[in-house]
């Protein structure tokens, strides 16, 4: 952890970083998950000039869910950016009222149950071919430290019968934990990407800025459900930045996190109902 200036991403170094992966998309059928907010706005900026330099195409796929925030002007304006730069967003009605969230005991967990669903139908109707799938997520280091914090705060430091946690937090450390790997390879054939795990919060905001990438801007009013949303506050106001290798390290020792190949070897519908 270190305290600095946000930098925008480097794409060069960006790209180097991942050529490997890069490189083999191509052929592929790469599915971006697009919400509007800036981490998949930014993953959708870098994926374009990626497959400029290595040959690959993707689609991208947004759920207009809770309806209050992805009003069709939302929408059309959003839509109308991206397409100028050569990228058509499908997006999808989650079929729920505005309403809906309101009365839910926490309503992101609900919203999140309900887009896992949608991605669920979606990928049954149009995936023929599991082995060219490669889907695109867009969790950021911030992400990373915040399930770090949660998990020490809420599974290591309060223990409700005074010996372990909760089942609550133990569901969900393996839900957030196989978000600390880059990539993904499943044995159906299919891969998960995220490109910004290894990139500070601050840093995805100023490219943003120094881009002109256009965000939704209606705010969500469930957002402080989210205990990432409420430290990604404290990030900012203390200036803080982190290192992959050392979130990654630290989850190691204090989460338990073990190897990718836990998830890999995960059925596809255990992992992308329950998990993804």
């Amino acid at each position: 952890m270190e305290m600095s200036l946000p930098v925008p991403i480097e794409h060069g170094q960006w790209m180097a970083d991942h050529a490997a992966l890069l490189e083999s998309m191509k052929g592929k059928r790469v599915f971006l998950l697009y919400s509007g907010g800036k981490d998949s706005s930014v993953c959708m900026h870098l994926m374009l000039r990626a497959g400029k330099e290595f040959g690959f195409s993707f689609e991208a796929h947004g759920g207009a869910f809770p309806v209050d925030r992805y009003t069709e002007t939302e929408k059309d304006r959003l839509t109308g950016y991206w397409q100028e730069r050569g990228v058509d967003i499908k997006w999808y009605d989650l079929g729920k009222p505005a309403d809906w969230l309101e009365k839910a005991e926490n309503p992101c967990a609900l919203c999140q149950k309900v887009r896992r669903e949608m991605l669920n139908r979606v990928l049954k109707i149009a995936v023929n071919e599991w082995g060219d799938l490669v889907l695109v997520v867009s969790y950021s280091l911030w992400d990373l430290a915040s399930y770090a914090v949660e998990y020490l705060l809420g599974g290591v430091f309060f223990r409700p019968d005074g010996r372990r946690a909760s089942p609550g937090v133990e569901k969900r450390l393996l839900e957030t934990s196989q978000r600390f790997f880059p990539f993904l390879r499943m044995k159906e054939g299919y891969a998960v990407f995220r490109p910004l795990v290894k990139v500070n919060g601050c840093d995805i905001v100023k490219t943003v800025e120094q881009e002109g990438i256009p965000l939704i801007s209606v705010p969500c009013r469930f957002k402080d459900f989210r205990p990432k949303r409420i430290l990604e506050k404290y990030y900012e106001k203390m200036g803080l930045r982190f290192h992959y290798e050392d979130v990654l390290s630290y989850a190691r020792r204090t989460m338990g996190l073990g190897d990718s190949a836990l998830y890999a070897e995960m059925d596809r519908e255990r992992y992308l109902s329950s998990l993804f």
